[in-house]
């Protein structure tokens, strides 16, 4: 079930959502609208790889605002910082932003319960468009969860996207890859280290 306007409100007196900033005219019927934030990133070096970190150059969007490109991935952060206790947020784009062809997220609508961030937007466009930091640029929607959370996004160690940053954050797929090598190695993917020995083999190593 989606959360409404009413419960919303109720959800944040609670402390269970957070928003913020928080604007009283930004909360619909069952949604509340995310604005984007003032700054912009794109990969740079041509080609991406998925085992690797890609960089990026980062840039603050204009009073005057920037254009976007048809052909060009744009790494956007929303202004609000939230966080979502007990419910699934998804991150949807407003009607208005998709007729003029802005698509805000590739495939990574959907958060996690426990997940204390800015949003980063993976953003595309089908004509150039210009944006403007501060238009709203999307709606989050709040669902009711089904049984009990075992372990929190907020609680997981090997959740890549913990670290709060208000800039827009790209890809860690290389990070899946760097803990499938550790692992392979035999060892510890928490700490990159070698295990340690356990028992007898551990004290009849300090007294060789």
């Amino acid at each position: 079930m989606i959360l409404s306007d009413t419960r919303i409100r109720e959800e944040l007196k609670a402390g269970r959502l957070v928003i913020r900033p928080f604007r009283d005219e930004s909360l619909g019927t069952n949604s509340y609208d995310v604005h984007l934030g003032p700054w912009l990133s794109v990969y740079t070096g041509g080609g991406l790889d998925a085992r690797k970190p890609n960089p990026v150059r980062e840039f603050r969007i204009p009073p005057e605002g920037h254009v976007l490109l048809p052909g060009q991935l744009y790494l956007g952060i929303t202004q609000e910082y939230t966080e979502t206790h007990g419910y699934v947020p998804f991150l949807e784009g407003k009607s208005s932003v998709g007729r003029l062809g802005i698509d805000i997220h590739s495939t990574a609508g959907k958060g996690d319960e426990g997940f204390c961030n800015y949003w980063t937007l993976e953003m595309s466009v089908k004509l150039p468009v210009r944006i403007y930091a501060g238009m709203p640029i999307g709606q989050l929607i709040y669902f009711e969860i089904s049984g009990a959370v075992a372990r929190s996004y907020s609680d997981k160690k090997s959740a890549k996207y913990r670290a709060v940053s208000n800039r827009p954050t790209p890809s860690r797929m290389y990070l899946n890859f760097r803990s499938r090598a550790r692992a392979g190695s035999g060892r510890d993917p928490a700490t990159g280290q070698p295990p340690r020995a356990s028992g007898s083999r551990e004290r009849a190593a300090r007294t060789r």
